[in-house]
């Protein structure tokens, strides 16, 4: 009956005692314990002083991994006492930000060490529970900075798992034996294929608005609606209706693709999974390569990794990352580049990007602008770029090429001022072009600069890559972004690949926002305080407006509109506020809305 608590979750509660979660059909009052909302995150609970990316396998305690054959199983058996911060539990297999670290670095592995697995299923290692969402108690304790980048990197990571099928081959099959709330159904909603047990309890739901006042902060209402196709009307009522769906209407409302009683429940997942791995393309017996731990060293004023450095400039809110070109050229054989592993140059340099980049953006929260910056012989990441191209078809070139594409979509993504600066001796080629492309602004120095420096004249190079490789979110190269009202500059650009552009002809072909010659290269330094001044909250809705023209996807839309208003409603009275949904859930007293439309 609509309204009352389900029996499963009276028996959770009795197992699971004060649970910091939340969980469809259960009316806010006596159970829960929610701590007010806070202007900064607790202490992390492993006493370090910053958020940290890099995990493996041995160290997870959220997920257990396990591969047979073509099949690997993410398993979902979340420590309680292993939360990120202090001052929360992970009861009901509810999440923060340290599960889905792990959760990435699953995914990750599965696409370079392990080839031949061509599908994963997601369960979950508790009975009666799927996944509860995103811990609640951990959200009313985190800075509202924190909220939004938990949320963006969640995001991010349900997007990975829809690559990986997409372009990888590598299938997902979730099996829902329990209830699957909020995020914990969002998580389901990026495989390929629901599973649901039809066992009388077994639910989905995504309760966030009835329960707390905010939305599905992780794709829930796009992908109920874009990539599920349920009705308007059906999502309308699922998406307020707390206790949640089950059994035959949740297929009847494409909420899930089967409901099947738990006696026939194996038979029809291993159907499923085979149904599965024969649409992918994944390579059969053939073996990874190991993701070796990133070489890492922090200091207060940044982080030295081999082939990148990031330089914090506290004082002027800059953040400057160096990329180091290769030191030799491309390997003769694909099998050298599987024997070079983790270290073949473009593989190791990405990761190192992609880890710098997060580091950035959440322990690095005042840092207003980046700047990138590269070093190196902009002819020898040119033949990377082209070897890759040769060996299109094999495994391993095709997961660098996509790994690329999600770094390079992580950075564009990234609420900070992106500014490239193409100088002498920079290798901005290719795939290295594309942080041109991405930046807010790109200057480009005519000439040699100073006498005393000896090396070549800013340059600045096409590929391949540029003009398909690596779409935005919003599904169209940066380059086509850029050219959306000239698509004769995009003809002609393409009619260059290979050559070296110099700083006035790079401006004169649209390329970079600006040469300067040495004596004028000064207004850079004053753009960058200029920078620094606005207010951050208009740059991020500027940046963010102006860096995705033209078409919109599933994907842009889980970004730009869903991750926008749940950005917006985190900071509204009426979830936030000392009488709103989200502080006073579970406290047994009833919000108070302003009820005024804005």
């Amino acid at each position: 009956m609509a309204g009352l608590v389900p029996a499963i979750h009276v028996f959770l509660l009795l197992c699971y005692g004060l649970s910091k979660s939340w969980m469809p059909g259960t009316r806010p009052g006596m159970t829960w314990i929610v701590c007010a909302m806070a202007d900064a995150e607790p202490k992390l609970a492993n006493g370090a002083g910053r958020i940290v990316f890099q995990t493996d396998p041995a160290r997870y305690r959220h997920w257990k991994l396990a591969v047979d054959g073509d099949v690997a199983t993410l398993t979902l058996d979340v420590d309680e006492k292993g939360g990120l911060f202090e001052g929360y539990e992970l009861k009901l297999n509810s999440y923060d930000l340290g599960v889905d670290i792990e959760l990435a670095d699953a995914l990750q592995r599965l696409r370079f060490e392990h080839p031949a697995v061509r599908v994963i299923v997601l369960r979950s290692g508790k009975p009666r529970v799927f996944c509860a969402g995103a811990n609640i108690r951990m959200l009313a304790g985190a800075s509202h900075a924190h909220k939004v980048n938990f949320c963006k990197f969640t995001n991010e990571t349900r997007n990975a798992i829809e690559d990986a099928s997409e372009f990888s081959g590598l299938r997902t099959l979730c099996v829902i034996n329990g209830t699957a709330a909020g995020g914990g159904y969002e998580l389901a909603l990026a495989a390929d294929r629901i599973i649901l047990a039809d066992d009388g309890s077994s639910t989905v739901s995504l309760p966030e608005l009835p329960l707390l006042a905010v939305l599905p902060g992780t794709g829930g209402l796009t992908r109920v609606t874009d990539k599920r196709k349920v009705r308007r009307d059906h999502a309308d009522a699922f998406c307020t209706t707390e206790e949640g769906i089950k059994g035959k209407r949740a297929v009847d409302w494409r909420l899930v693709d089967d409901a099947v009683p738990n006696s026939k429940l194996d038979a029809v997942v291993g159907e499923r999974l085979r149904e599965l791995a024969e649409r992918s393309d994944r390579p059969r017996d053939v073996k990874g390569i190991a993701l070796k731990p990133l070489d890492r060293q922090v200091a207060p004023t940044g982080i030295d990794y081999w082939l990148v450095s990031v330089e914090l400039a506290e004082a002027q809110r800059l953040a400057t990352i160096m990329l180091r070109g290769p030191e030799a050229p491309p390997p003769a054989s694909i099998e050298t580049m599987i024997e070079e592993g983790s270290d073949f140059w473009p593989l190791r340099l990405a990761r190192e990007l992609d880890d710098a980049i997060l580091d950035l953006r959440f322990n690095a929260l005042d840092t207003a602008v980046i700047v990138f910056k590269s070093i190196g012989d902009a002819e020898a990441a040119l033949a990377y770029d082209a070897f890759l191209d040769a060996h299109a078809d094999h495994w391993l070139a095709r997961e660098i090429r996509l790994l690329w594409k999600r770094v390079l979509k992580r950075i564009d993504l990234t609420s900070r001022t992106l500014v490239t600066l193409v100088e002498p001796g920079s290798c901005f080629a290719g795939t290295l072009a594309e942080l041109v492309f991405a930046a807010d602004r790109a200057y480009m120095l005519i000439g040699e600069g100073d006498d005393r420096d000896n090396r070549p004249a800013a340059a600045l190079a096409l590929g391949a890559a540029n003009f398909g490789r690596y779409p935005m979110v919003n599904g169209i190269t940066r380059l086509q972004s850029r050219f959306l009202g000239d698509p004769e500059a995009l003809i002609a650009a393409r009619e260059r690949i290979g050559e070296m552009f110099g700083a006035e002809d790079a401006e004169a072909a649209g390329l970079v926002t600006f040469a300067l010659d040495d004596i004028d290269w000064d207004e850079i330094r004053v753009f960058l305080e200029e920078r620094a001044s606005f207010s951050p909250d208009a740059l991020t809705g500027m940046e963010a407006n102006l860096r995705f023209g033209g078409p919109e996807t599933m994907e842009s839309k889980i970004f730009a509109r869903l991750s926008a208003w749940q950005n917006w409603i985190f900071q509204r009275p009426n979830a936030v506020g000392a009488d709103g949904a989200l502080r006073r859930y579970g406290t047994g007293q009833k919000p108070v809305f302003d009820t005024k439309r804005v």
